[in-house]
């Protein structure tokens, strides 16, 4: 059940997303509400809610400003109700890190919709987290979303190609490949990559194409090797060498929950 907390300075209408919204039927239920952006940061560090539904325009600290100053210490997911005026505006606000935007007056199943949505990304997430943990503990394998989430500002050209890795990682992607679009050398970036991340290129890419492929084995939709060639694994052999490098399992007994 996901846990919600919602932030709107109008009390009508925080009152009437608590009180008439089929929470117990989207697998919810609200843990806290606020009435400005203030107190919302402070529910938020107190209740550590899977959810927060925020208002754009609110007292003392706007929705945004309490979204981005709360995930720093705490992780969910957001989503910034809005009225037609202030669109452009919370269509922005999704770059700087806004799960969605839903317009006022709030539709209960478009609310249902997204929640059910939120809810399977998030429990894909955890599914993803325990795993890797797991294998953490077990075989010294470190936790990649530190640096997926990091600006790593101290070096650019490896901020560039971490980013090239979540968007092209079904791809084939190599250090020469991704060094070449940067104008850098192969041997500078993959110096500068272990010096910033610890980890080498092409662990660094096999970890992450491993947590993506996890993500669509957990569905249960896709055939082993569909996930191998998803996830830039041109090679079925290798992919289940990779795969159990890191999880311990091979994807069947990890699919049969072994």
């Amino acid at each position: 059940m996901l846990r919600v907390m919602i932030a709107e300075d109008e009390d009508i209408i925080r009152k009437g997303l608590i009180y008439t919204m089929d929470w117990m039927g989207m697998d919810c239920v609200v843990v806290a509400e606020a009435a400005n952006g203030q107190e919302g940061l402070s529910k938020i560090l107190e209740h550590k809610p899977d959810v927060v539904l925020a208002d754009i325009c609110m007292p003392f600290m706007d929705g945004i400003e309490m979204i981005k100053e709360a995930t720093e210490s705490v992780k969910f997911k957001s989503i910034l109700l809005t009225s037609y005026a202030e669109f452009e505006y919370a269509r922005r606000a999704i770059s700087a890190g806004v799960s969605e935007y839903l317009l006022k007056p709030v539709d209960e199943e478009k609310l249902a919709v997204l929640m059910k949505r939120l809810g399977e990304e998030i429990a894909n997430s955890r599914q993803v987290e325990y795993v890797m943990e797991q294998a953490e503990s077990d075989a010294g394998i470190m936790n990649l979303e530190y640096y997926i989430q990091l600006d790593l500002s101290e070096n650019k050209y490896v901020s560039k190609a971490i980013q090239e890795i979540k968007s092209g990682y079904g791809d084939k992607l190599s250090v020469e490949s991704i060094s070449d679009k940067l104008g850098v050398s192969a041997s500078y970036l993959s110096r500068k990559f272990k010096e910033v991340t610890g980890q080498t290129f092409l662990d660094f890419l096999n970890k992450y194409r491993i947590s993506q492929a996890i993500v669509l084995l957990n569905t249960g939709q896709y055939r082993i090797g569909e996930v191998s060639d998803a996830t830039g694994f041109t090679d079925y052999k290798h992919f289940c060498a990779v795969f159990k490098k890191y999880t311990l399992k091979s994807p069947s007994k990890f699919m049969k929950g072994i």
